[in-house]
């Protein structure tokens, strides 16, 4: 078949393509504004796609148009292929029919951590040779990709719970047919797709009751909610949490725990030692993502050796507290943090990976969830664990009205209160002609966002390597 994707470059969508391409299809696509990592794949990969979106997309007139869930109505392509009577679907309804359907998915769903854990798990289950299909939300550096396929059974996929597309407000992940589930943590977001907490929990409890009876559910008992969800599975529950003292209710925690350059700790099965756990993750929500990895990877077979052995050699993905260079011993990382907690985590991960050096916070708060008023007191705890603050302009602003959006000036004023060094500025540039020339030896700069921030990372490396000489 002659597959034309719409939205091309997003990071499902690309990996979509791929997916597509190795089935032995055709792929086409157009996208505006692709950037890493998702652009440099679909070039590896030989997909050649139309930049911007016009009519002549798509003619030769494609089988099937598969339309991206950030394209709406009043986009010119799409009104040609509703005129024109064109076939088209989801991205999310594609992968079910073309890829899971009559498979064993391992599904990964949670507000947090849902891109890490599922690149962990993919990768457990391919040194337990199980050889899994996969597709994931990030390039997992473990295997250079963010899809697989093979002809295993088992599919590991992440199950996002953002809207499937323009004519299915429903979430992607009620389309993936979870046999084993996990489910990590649920806290409010999509503000712009869910109109308030218990429509998003509605989403989770729809997607809990889609497990089999012979299925599992992995659950975070970390999280009130998903404690409160699980109880309605139908499938059986596996539980799991970070539980340093002990005395917790999970059947999956983690004792002795210790940071550093590798994190260690000893995994609990129902009270009784599993294994001693070494890894390069860093912080208490990695652990946890280890835990809930661990706990699927044992509910359908994996040898516990294999899966020790992958937690020792696992790489991340990337824009997960990547390291994208050091320059006279000043660190730049980038990760995707938007929410509140991932920021909060994030920046406490750091802590505990780089005890006594000072840790400077840059953050884009580029998403619909970051840019709003009602978060605003959680952002100011959470990026207040950093020694500097440096706050970067709203995405797209006149989205949100005087009550709506985040005050980034009561925010600074907030900190510098707290005895922080801390701004906000709007322009990349300035930012990074700021920080280049305020870092010092043994920092590490914590560049946080969900887009691309302006090709930030590359211009600070350039700036500190010019500070350098």
């Amino acid at each position: 078949m002659h597959y034309h994707l719409m939205g091309i470059g997003g990071t499902a969508m690309a990996s979509l393509a791929g997916l597509l391409r190795d089935a032995g299809h055709r792929v086409t696509g157009s996208d505006e504004n692709v950037y890493p990592p998702m652009s440099t794949m679909l070039k590896s990969l030989g997909i050649t796609y139309a930049e911007g979106y016009r009519a002549e997309n798509v003619t030769p007139r494609p089988d099937m148009v598969v339309v991206g869930n950030a394209i709406s109505r009043g986009n010119p392509e799409l009104e040609h292929v509703l005129n024109e009577r064109l076939p088209y679907t989801s991205a999310a309804a594609t992968i079910k029919e073309e890829f899971i359907r009559g498979r064993k998915p391992l599904a990964v769903a949670g507000t947090h951590g849902k891109t890490s854990t599922t690149s962990l798990l993919a990768w457990i289950l391919d040194v337990a040779g199980l050889n899994p299909s996969f597709l994931i939300g990030g390039v997992a550096e473990n295997f250079g990709t963010s899809f697989r396929l093979t002809d295993s059974e088992y599919f590991v996929i992440e199950a996002d719970e953002y809207d499937t597309a323009y004519f299915d407000k429903g979430p992607k992940m009620w389309h993936y047919l979870p046999y084993v589930a996990i489910v990590s943590n649920i806290e409010f977001d999509h503000a712009d797709i869910y109109r308030d907490e218990t429509a998003y929990l509605y989403a989770f409890a729809r997607f809990i009751n889609l497990i089999p009876t012979n299925g599992r559910l992995i659950a975070g008992w970390d999280s009130p909610a998903v404690r409160d969800l699980s109880q309605k599975s139908l499938a059986p529950v596996e539980s799991f949490g970070f539980d340093p003292e002990g005395g917790s209710d999970v059947m999956w925690g983690a004792r002795d725990v210790s940071f550093g350059e590798l994190t260690r700790f000893t995994v609990l099965k129902v009270g009784r030692p599993w294994g001693d756990v070494e890894t390069p993750l860093a912080g208490a929500f990695s652990i946890r993502n280890c835990l809930s990895a661990i706990a699927a990877a044992e509910a359908i077979g994996a040898d516990a050796d294999l899966v020790r052995e992958a937690l020792r050699t696992y790489r991340s993905v990337r824009r997960r507290m990547e390291t994208r260079g050091v320059i006279n011993d000043i660190t730049v990382i980038d990760d995707f943090a938007h929410h509140p907690t991932a920021v909060r985590e994030t920046l406490t991960a750091a802590r505990q990976k780089y005890p006594g050096q000072r840790v400077v916070a840059i953050f884009e708060p580029r998403s619909y969830t970051a840019q709003r008023r009602e978060f605003e007191a959680d952002y100011e705890r959470a990026l207040g664990l950093a020694d500097e603050i440096v706050l970067a302009g709203l995405f797209h602003p006149e989205r949100y009205d005087a009550q709506t959006a985040m005050q980034p000036d009561r925010l600074v004023s907030a900190w510098r209160a707290a005895g922080k060094p801390a701004m906000y500025e709007p322009d990349v540039d300035a930012i990074v002609a700021h920080v280049t020339a305020s870092a010092r030896a043994g920092d590490i700069l914590m560049i946080m966002s969900n887009g691309g921030f302006g090709g930030i990372h590359e211009k600070m490396l350039e700036g500190l390597g010019r500070m350098a000489g």
